[in-house]
């Protein structure tokens, strides 16, 4: 038995040793196993970063983040670019992604397949080198340890992060999963050690159990992760969750209405696929000097 096993039985509460795995522990064991949106972490560069609305309000350059998982995606999600990112370029939403992993998104702009086994993006050396060039990722929703009634936060992880065998202590998240299942243990039970791998050159995460919380902090958990919050955190793309506008989906063209030549001098109308209102000069001189006022929602920490 490794040492962080042995740590868990001899360190468990006495409320939890009759306790059952739960949902969101059971979807991180992956097929083996039995705040708002808008406030996420990102591990861009081997950083952690706070971001609000896209912006980064603040990063920390720790190896390490304490933190307790409070929800997860149900599914392994998957994400298309169709050009490939720049630093500094512009920050664009997916043309293409599944949040189940499955069919494309019905929002997505440019699905490439009509399910996701069958896509050609989702093919060996589709993407650079021998890479897909449909990514895989995971959300989950966080607190900090010791602020675990406090903000949610959403945290997406690449599929570094998500698969592997891995070695104690030092769990791929749906390892780690499996880990805590095997010992009836729901992952919002435990304090989560989130640590970059630093033997890799891109941003990696390993996860280890450091602490049981108390039985009162566990229901604040459980509280935390049935919130509306933490359900946007584990649905929203990274580009919903930063504001970006999503690409426009195409419409379909316009059918040609041809006008019969021995009736060439009637004019044909035909209606438009949503009515639009004919204005006059003057309506339309007022119309160009109304502005539009923008929304701006920002958080209060």
């Amino acid at each position: 038995m490794s040492n962080e096993l042995m740590s868990i039985d001899s360190n468990l509460p006495d409320y939890l040793r009759d306790l059952q795995v739960d949902d969101v522990t059971k979807s991180l064991m992956g097929g083996g196993g039995a705040g708002g949106g808008s406030k996420r972490i990102s591990i861009k560069g081997g950083v952690w970063r706070l971001l609000v609305n896209g912006k980064e309000v603040a990063k920390n350059e720790d190896r390490h983040m304490n933190v307790v998982v409070v929800n997860a995606s149900p599914k392994v999600s998957r994400t298309f670019y169709s050009k490939v990112y720049e630093e500094g370029g512009e920050v664009v939403s997916p043309d293409c992604w599944s949040s189940d992993g499955d069919f494309p998104d019905a929002k997505a702009a440019s699905p490439q397949s009509a399910r996701c086994m069958e896509c050609p993006q989702n093919i060996a050396g589709s993407g650079q080198g021998n890479s897909r060039a449909c990514k895989y990722s995971r959300r989950l929703a966080v607190t900090l340890a010791n602020d675990i009634g406090g903000n949610i936060y959403q945290i997406t992880l690449p599929s570094t992060s998500i698969f592997g065998a891995g070695e104690q202590g030092k769990w791929p998240l749906e390892a780690y999963g499996k880990m805590l299942g095997s010992r009836n243990l729901p992952i919002t039970a435990v304090v989560t050690e989130m640590r970059f791998d630093t033997s890799v050159s891109t941003p990696k995460l390993t996860f280890k159990a450091v602490g049981f919380l108390s039985q009162a902090e566990h229901e604040v958990a459980i509280r935390q992760g049935q919130s509306e919050s933490a359900k946007k955190a584990i649905t929203m793309t990274v580009a919903e969750a930063d504001g970006v506008r999503p690409k426009a989906i195409a419409a379909p063209p316009k059918p040609v209405v041809e006008t019969p030549k021995a009736e060439a001098a009637t004019v044909v109308e035909t209606e438009a696929e949503e009515p639009v209102k004919r204005s006059t000069k003057k309506n339309e001189e007022a119309a160009s000097k109304a502005d539009l006022s923008q929304i701006l929602s920002e958080w209060d920490d």
